[in-house]
């Protein structure tokens, strides 16, 4: 059970102002939830297989094929600084 000392400490905490009435109607629905839990807890689900979906769903992709970006020179002027036709960047790695 959830008490509605702890739904104002949530709700301190994510940084809400919850009036009287709210924080007992979400005590009320969250100790609803929490009962629905504990009814889900007491089925055997021992030969039911893990899914990450409800549905069988697959992502639909393209073939990833290699275009010429047809205003490089324009993307180039745009960087800080740069060195004929590539970026040019600070040096991060170090021989050390």
């Amino acid at each position: 059970m959830i008490s509605r000392e702890q739904v104002q400490k949530v709700a301190h905490l994510a940084r809400l102002e919850l009036t009287p009435e709210e924080e007992e109607k979400f005590t009320s629905q969250l100790n609803g939830i929490l009962d629905y839990f504990e009814q889900l807890s007491e089925l055997d689900v021992s030969d039911v297989p893990p899914t990450t979906r409800a549905i069988d769903v697959s992502n639909v992709n393209r073939p990833d094929t290699l275009k010429p970006y047809e205003a490089r020179e324009a993307l180039l002027d745009n960087a800080p600084d740069r060195d004929g036709d590539f970026f040019k960047v600070p040096k991060i790695v170090t021989g050390d």
